[in-house]
């Protein structure tokens, strides 16, 4: 099979039709039909079902997808390992947390991009789960996900440790007061990002081993826009403290801090244990290191008072 054939089929794949491939391709349609019949002629068996609507996978061409995709991933990273240099250049593709990419990353991204112009930097948001994917799949060359991840194929480095707190409403008091149900509530309104967010699922857990049964989530789609809510008294969320500093320092919200065990949070940065770090990586990593220290141990210091 020719790795030029592959790109095509996994392009038509990916775009549904041979003409919406060709024009993401930049080529002709009938370049893009050639290249697909001789893959199913070596192969034996059709890829595509054609339609009036454009194509779909047909079982063979589903089980041959991953494998067309993971060829055109390694060609990529052979590429760049064969191009890299003593000097960060290219593409670097990093996933982040929201919350990280919001409170933390700015500054790093700005000296990043400074001692570095060379290299475009491609940022990608999303919960831990999503993260977790994208690296394996080779999306993503690395990601700030909340750890641990515990996934052999993975190496992860823990960058800082943050402190978890409950925010409300600035008019609740006392966590207690912000875990119990108000008059003629039935339950608590939980401010949540989607599935697979790692600060939802800590939640939901802390509220289980509090014996609080009835909860309803309200999913969201930005972190500013949980904490508009909380502000605003529509329910309760789980947050790094550092995140809602500006509205706590503006007294738009109110902090309850948890026991050290269940507030403790670490930030790792993972990536795939079989791929090519690029100097354009390594230079990032050194970066984020370096700037998470002072951080790190601002956050210890705060925990070990609480604790």
């Amino acid at each position: 099979m020719d790795a030029g054939d592959l790109a095509v089929f996994a392009a038509v794949a990916r775009a549904g039709g041979i003409n919406r491939a060709a024009q993401a391709l930049n080529t002709v349609q009938s370049n893009v039909t050639q290249r697909v019949r001789l893959l199913e002629r070596e192969l034996g068996v059709p890829l595509f079902h054609r339609h009036s609507r454009g194509v779909t996978l047909t079982s063979a061409g589903t089980q041959l997808l991953p494998y067309a995709q993971r060829i055109g991933q390694l060609l990529a990273e052979a590429r760049r390992a064969a191009t890299n240099g003593a000097e960060p250049s290219g593409r670097l593709a990093i996933g982040s947390l929201e919350t990280t990419a919001a409170r933390r990353l700015p500054p790093l991204l700005t000296r990043y991009a400074t001692a570095y112009p060379r290299v475009d930097i491609v940022l990608q948001t999303g919960t831990s789960a999503e993260l977790v994917e994208d690296v394996l799949e080779r999306r993503l060359e690395g990601a700030f996900v909340a750890g641990p991840v515990g996934n052999p194929e993975l190496i992860e480095e823990t960058i800082l440790e943050e402190e978890l707190v409950v925010v409300t409403a600035p008019r609740v008091r006392t966590l207690d007061g912000c875990l119990a149900p108000r008059p003629g509530m039935a339950e608590i309104k939980i401010l949540v990002l989607r599935a697979g967010c790692s600060y939802r699922q800590r939640f939901e857990q802390i509220l289980a081993m509090r014996g609080v049964a009835g909860v309803r989530r309200l999913e969201f789609g930005t972190v500013d826009g949980i904490i508009g809510c909380a502000a605003a008294g529509i329910g309760i969320t789980l947050l790094p403290r550092a995140v809602i500093e500006p509205a706590l320092h503006d007294g738009r919200v109110a902090a309850h801090a948890l026991p050290p065990a269940e507030a403790r949070v670490a930030t790792v940065f993972i990536r795939r244990r079989d791929a090519f770090v690029s100097t354009a990586l390594a230079r990032f990593l050194d970066g984020a290191r370096e700037g998470a220290a002072g951080a790190d141990g601002a956050a210890a210091e705060s925990l070990s008072r609480r604790a």
